[in-house]
């Protein structure tokens, strides 16, 4: 293994030459440089004591949270495929389509119980939307690196991940395509790319789709891998939104399952479990910030206690207890995985407090007094990105203020 790692290394040093300054190449130097420094260490290095050093570099903190990911991208898979089977079970059509032909050529069987076979139907789904992803952003990504002659660098790769798991698994693989390069380039790249900007990417991409695109976004259809019209008994919607439109909608659900992640949604957000796996890893290693996740926390249950007090006849959500917001819609993606961006989130330890527990009062804000958008997370995550500087900067002011008064003192 090393000497063929050995051998394209020598490769990549031949080819270097004609990507340089002043040769035939040098435009597409950023494509050259971006797999160079993907397979091996740069050999641009700092010599000098004047730069702080740390083993946490960009690279290294993108592929924790690309770990972090792996339980909810594993479960994603399982779920979709699951709640595939369990429509087809129900009497529903079959799949149409090459994911069906392709299923049954591996001879596939539909029984929801058979754990691989729901994880296979669900990566028929999954990885697709994976790969346009990656070829929507990326192309993005290279285009305006070679636009403005710089460096590609990380930051795609976890947003490459993190989209798809915000997406449902019936989306039209084009719209993927486009809600990518929307997300990377008017919620990035516009600002000066990775470290530059104050919106989140992925959420970028997907609030354009939601509006863009609301009928494959939102309502009953676009939750099952399957065409399950006719088949009584059996409800595409999420359970959020029964929640927002049927009084006591979640009288007989089970939290568990919620928590667990067996209910419909956007493919990466059903699992709680999942996810908390993945908050873990990202405390441990301290790439996502406990604070901004407690924050949330705070701020959901907060709101959640006081809309439960004041109670509506009308608005079946204001009876919605904590611990069902918690494990329903995005709230635990977002909390862990999409708050923590540590570009577009609070920088300062206190900033992160605040900039957690806005969070979670806006985002109960949008789900209970607005019936009609019963999810919310998305777009209160996209509001605090908006006022993380403007937190930082009133904590900084007040920490200046208060080491001048004890130096007066």
């Amino acid at each position: 293994m090393n000497g063929i790692l050995k051998t394209i290394q020598q490769q990549m040093h031949k080819m270097e030459a004609h990507f340089v300054k002043g040769a035939k190449l040098e435009r597409f130097f950023p494509m050259f440089e971006m797999g160079d420094t993907f397979l091996f260490t740069p050999s641009d290095v700092t010599r000098t004591g004047s730069h702080v050093r740390d083993v946490m570099n960009l690279k290294r903190m993108m592929s924790v949270v690309v770990i972090a990911l792996g339980p909810a991208v594993l479960f994603a898979m399982f779920n979709t495929g699951y709640q595939a089977n369990r429509a087809i079970s129900m009497g529903a059509l079959p799949l149409d389509g090459w994911q069906n032909k392709l299923f049954e050529a591996l001879g596939g069987v539909y029984d929801p119980g058979q754990f691989l076979w729901c994880l296979l139907l669900g990566a028929l789904f999954y990885v697709p939307i994976l790969l346009v992803t990656f070829v929507g952003g990326m192309g993005t990504e290279v285009v305006t690196a070679i636009i403005r002659k710089e460096e590609i660098n990380e930051g795609f790769l976890v947003t490459w991940m993190l989209i798809p798991l915000t997406l449902p698994p019936t989306i039209p693989l084009w719209m993927v395509i486009v809600g990518t390069a929307f997300g990377v380039l008017f919620g990035k790249e516009v600002f000066g790319g990775t470290g530059m900007n104050f919106l989140n990417p992925a959420l970028t991409a997907r609030a354009f789709l939601f509006f863009a695109y609301p009928a494959f976004m939102s309502g009953e259809t676009p939750w099952i891998a399957a065409d399950f019209q006719g088949v009584d008994g059996f409800v595409g919607a999420t359970w959020l939104a029964q929640a927002a439109a049927v009084p006591d909608a979640l009288a007989n659900a089970s939290w568990w399952d919620s928590f667990a992640g067996l209910i419909h949604g956007s493919m990466g957000e059903t699992s709680a479990l999942a996810l908390l796996l993945g908050a873990v890893i990202l405390i441990m290693t301290q790439v996502g910030s406990w604070r901004t996740m407690a924050g949330v926390t705070i701020g959901t249950i907060a709101m959640s206690l006081l809309f439960n007090q004041i109670g509506s006849e009308t608005n079946p959500m204001f009876a919605v207890p904590f611990w069902w917001h918690m494990v329903l819609g995005g709230w635990a993606l977002g909390t862990i995985f999409m708050a923590t961006d540590p570009v577009s989130s609070a920088y300062t330890d206190t900033g992160k407090w605040w900039y957690g527990i806005g969070i979670g009062v806006m985002v109960m804000l949008v789900r209970v007094v607005n019936p009609a958008y019963p999810e919310g997370m998305m777009l209160a995550i996209l509001f605090m990105n908006m006022f993380a500087p403007l937190l930082d900067y009133f904590v900084i002011r007040a920490n200046i203020k208060r080491r001048v008064a004890r130096s007066a003192a």
